[in-house]
């Protein structure tokens, strides 16, 4: 397909179908292509993992090879190259930096040596525009494992005749993990001594990849306009709020979207019963069904409550652990899907094994039961302590399973509280971190599931309704792009 307008590279650790750990992959996999069809031509570029399927790894085609020097040593770089098919029109490149010293290992982070794995991937990158004949006007970098990029872009590349328009934007998707490595990784980088300062890459004794992004692109964005505020402060910031302060008239939030594509209750081959706003008696034969399924009792009177989440105090489970018991004695039925902390792990065997006509644990992680929990509860809990963006209360909203969540980051902006005097929102929320706020909320959500059915069922029609695809803020990324160019 010919293409128009800019030219992209979408520079991420991971993407979906390739690799994926979490929400970030599903960004990368998700966002580019929508970019794509809206006529930039985009390309992406990741490790080549060994998680990566065979099938995507046999279909790979040679691009070229080249040394990169690292600090003393020179490593070799192999590209391979995929096309990503999207709506049998759109394709989108995508190139894989092939070293199998770096990138063939059991884990895709938290190896020992991930200061040099990615200062390796970050100049390989840049290093290979030129040999396969691909000028972008933007890179856009993802997270701490592309934060080199930028800096290296500015200090080194942009004397050379090829990279001097190049400009960058870097996302921040969780400021939490941040890359900080010894430093002595300012050899590796091929940076002098004079960058180990507060006001470059020096982080408390450390030198931090996030912070070299931060400082060094042209723009930066983050996964929600309330995350973005809220990195501003010291309870969000992990330390680096002051830098972004210095930064925050360069900084944008934009909300990420879901897949309309795997998340739809219309076409969804996983879910018991097929449904749409317009037929919401759908959703009430899932939860039939689901209730037979787990062996809860069949109950139309009473809402399902349910969950589908890593189990951390991140996403509120330290809340969880003390209502427990609060909370199962309401008049409501409640399944929690999840791994994570063996203790929280532990008490919802518990709290199953002691309430087996209330609730159910299913300690796992499973798409397609996680699709017929989010197509059969009446409300979907998420008590976050943070959340930069949440893509669950998306996906809830999306088969009319009614949020409730805690005031933070993304949740507060797809969100909005329902109001029973003018009839408005699409969910509940709740403020403060704490037991109290949580179960005032979901005693608010009960009351009118069990009292005003009409009500109920607007405002699941409402929340079906809404457009949370990743096209919405596809557009916004490239007016980003074009205000930058």
């Amino acid at each position: 397909m010919q293409k128009s307008g800019l030219n992209i590279l979408f520079v991420i650790s991971e993407a979906a179908p390739f690799a994926v750990t979490g929400g970030l992959g599903d960004f990368g996999g998700t966002l580019p292509l929508e970019i794509a069809s809206l006529g930039c031509d985009i390309r992406i570029v990741m490790p080549k993992y060994r998680s990566i399927k065979n099938e995507f790894i046999n279909s790979m085609e040679y691009v070229t090879d080249y040394p990169v020097n690292l600090d003393w040593r020179k490593q070799t770089v192999i590209v391979r190259k995929l096309d990503l098919n999207y709506k049998n029109k759109t394709e989108v490149p995508s190139y894989f930096i092939d070293n199998a010293y770096y990138f063939d290992r059991e884990q895709m982070y938290s190896n020992p040596d991930d200061a040099e794995r990615f200062a390796f991937f970050c100049r390989a990158v840049l290093e290979m525009l030129p040999k396969i004949d691909f000028k972008p006007d933007i890179i856009h970098c993802n997270d701490w494992e592309c934060g080199p990029i930028c800096i290296l872009l500015r200090e080194q590349y942009k004397s050379m005749e090829f990279y001097k328009d190049i400009k960058t934007v870097f996302t921040i998707h969780n400021l939490q993990w941040q890359g900080n490595f010894p430093r002595d990784t300012l050899s590796i980088l091929g940076l002098g001594e004079e960058f180990y300062n507060p006001d470059s890459l020096e982080f408390y004794g450390s030198v931090n990849y996030m912070k070299a992004g931060i400082l060094y692109s042209d723009l930066l964005t983050t996964v929600s306009p309330t995350y973005a505020k809220e990195i501003r402060t010291p309870e969000y910031g992990h330390g680096l709020d002051g830098v972004i302060r210095k930064r925050q008239k360069d900084l944008r939030g934009i909300i990420n979207g879901i897949s309309y594509r795997v998340y739809n209750p219309e076409t969804d081959m996983d879910i018991y019963k097929r449904y749409t706003h317009h037929f919401i008696g759908g959703k009430k034969e899932n939860k039939r069904e689901f209730q037979k399924e787990i062996g809860l009792e069949i109950r139309d009177d009473i809402p399902l409550v349910g969950m589908v989440s890593p189990l951390s105090d991140k996403k509120g489970f330290d809340l969880i652990e003390e209502s427990i018991e609060e909370i199962i004695k309401m008049d409501l039925q409640l399944v929690i899907l999840g791994t994570g902390d063996p203790i929280y792990e532990d008490l919802l065997r518990s709290i199953e094994k002691k309430f087996p006509y209330k609730m159910r644990a299913i300690i796992t992680y499973n798409l397609e039961v996680a699709k017929k929990i989010f197509a059969s509860t009446d409300i979907f809990l998420m008590p976050s302590k943070f959340e930069a963006c949440g893509l669950n209360q998306m996906i809830a909203l999306r088969y009319g399973a009614i949020p409730l969540v805690r005031e933070t980051g993304g949740l507060i902006d797809t969100v909005e509280p329902f109001n029973h005097q003018y009839l408005k929102g699409n969910g509940f929320v709740f403020k403060e971190h704490c037991k109290r706020s949580m179960i005032f909320a979901l005693n608010e959500a009960i009351a009118l599931y069990e009292k005003d059915k009409e009500t109920w069922n607007k405002l699941v029609e409402r929340a079906m309704n809404q457009d949370f695809s990743w096209t919405a803020s596809a557009k916004k990324y490239v007016e980003l792009y074009n205000e930058l160019a």
